[in-house]
């Protein structure tokens, strides 16, 4: 279907580089370093977490690699949105739209939590759930102001923290031990790394996110790749890095259930009136800022791609005629972060998080065997090494987590597939899976 200029869809600004794609692929994740995977030491112990976060690093390297051939032959906004539609039609997007705002929308607040938790550590008086509501109105409002300026913001934030795990890790390394690591085992088996599965992904979930920006990217088929690429092998080194030390400097159980670990451990090691504890709990703010700003960043553009092509209200594709920004969409996102903030914990956030997460995964990767059979003559400016055995291996890690993140959390995968269900339903229901998006909505992601 030819695009009507006279109708064309709201535009983003392109004015992200390289470095820029880095700081978000980084930025998006890295709060993942500082909180959240110690979940995962309480249901399998260090060594069995472990074995959890080398199995999903096989998962997220195979992955990424797969996913950019998509996100470099179809720039868009709705990232794997897009490439379901194009490759299944308009049900293949609606699920992979559903999947992925269930991972944005979720990651976030449990990301607040965190900047809640880590003032309150600083400060006993100071309230977490306020903390977090106030981060919501702070950086929906800095969102606001364009994404150059966004994009500066997040580079900065991320090489402060980058360089913050380097000097924890650093403080720390000293005071390791193996005993402490081995200490108080839980029975290694398959059970329990499978229990701990959604947190190891904790480590690297969202770095897709990347894809959200693609409408915003300069000469995407050539930086996108690098922002990827650059970001992930950053990633690895830091989630590795610091779990490893963290298990080895005290008794493990006792950080296993909290959402500072990083700042207790290193209490142990310095004493907790030691003035670079106070400094390291006080600039680990950083981290949590980094993810808190990139998930903001990729819920907005995802809500923003869903309305532009008719699977949400209308209104949420508005952009700020000023700020060339999906105003609207920024808001809806926060409306519905501040009410999960009120209504769940930590650990229940991330399951869901995740398991949004891994469904998109899925049907990314499905998407990618789909459009090479169909559509042989796409332009792939990155193609995926190893194919078809990188992907495939791949959506057989990311089925695996799906499967054990379902046997471990029936209730909350209830509560995700109903909701899955009910929006199947009512989209069936109005006939929008006969009605093709309109090609000047879509851009290039329409189906050929």
């Amino acid at each position: 279907m030819p695009t009507n200029p006279t109708t064309a869809a709201p535009a983003l600004k392109k004015v992200l580089r390289p470095l820029h794609l880095w700081a978000l692929a980084v930025g998006l994740v890295i709060s993942g370093e500082y909180f959240g995977w110690n979940y995962g030491w309480a249901v399998a112990g260090p060594v069995g977490f472990l074995m959890a976060t080398l199995l999903v690093t096989v998962l997220y390297v195979t992955f990424i690699f797969s996913f950019t051939e998509l996100t470099t032959a179809i720039p868009h906004a709705g990232g794997p949105f897009a490439y379901s539609y194009r490759a299944f039609g308009p049900l293949g997007g609606l699920v992979a739209g559903y999947a992925t705002l269930v991972e944005f929308l979720l990651a976030p607040p449990a990301i607040a939590l965190a900047l809640g938790s880590y003032g309150h550590f600083l400060h006993p008086k100071v309230p977490v759930l306020g903390t977090a509501l106030a981060c919501y109105a702070v950086f929906i409002g800095l969102n606001l102001l364009g994404m150059k300026e966004s994009a500066r913001f997040s580079l900065v934030v991320t090489l402060l923290a980058v360089g913050e795990l380097v000097v924890y890790m650093g403080l720390v390394a000293p005071s390791f031990r193996v005993r402490n690591f081995l200490a108080h085992p839980v029975p290694l088996g398959a059970a329990g790394v499978f229990a701990a599965l959604p947190f190891a992904i904790w480590f690297y979930l969202a770095i897709e996110g990347v894809a959200m920006v693609a409408e915003e990217v300069e000469e995407p088929q050539k930086t996108i790749p690098k922002g990827y690429l650059y970001g992930l092998g950053t990633l690895v080194v830091l989630a590795l890095g610091v779990m490893v030390l963290t298990g080895g400097v005290t008794d493990w159980r006792t950080l296993s259930r909290i959402d500072y670990p990083l700042p207790e451990a290193l209490a142990v090691v310095l004493g907790r009136h030691n003035r670079l504890t106070q400094l390291f709990a006080s600039i680990g703010l950083f981290g949590l800022v980094a993810s808190f700003h990139g998930t903001i960043i990729g819920y907005s553009r995802q809500v923003f791609a869903l309305a532009r092509s008719g699977y949400l209200p209308g209104f949420l594709a508005r952009v700020n005629p000023r700020f060339q920004t999906p105003h609207w969409a920024l808001v809806a996102g926060g409306v519905v972060g501040a009410a999960a903030l009120l209504t769940g914990t930590t650990a229940q956030v991330i399951v869901l998080s995740v398991l949004g997460a891994v469904v998109m995964y899925a049907i990314s990767l499905l998407s990618l065997f789909a459009l090479r059979r169909r559509e042989p003559q796409l332009e792939r400016p990155f193609v995926a090494p190893f194919y078809p055995w990188f992907p495939l291996l791949a959506l057989a890690l990311t089925l695996l987590s799906l499967g054990a993140i379902v046997y471990y959390n029936v209730w909350l995968s209830v509560v995700f597939f109903a909701g899955l269900g009910l929006a199947l339903a009512i989209f069936v229901l109005l006939g929008r899976h006969q009605r093709p998006v309109p090609a000047d909505a879509l851009l290039n992601a329409e189906r050929l």
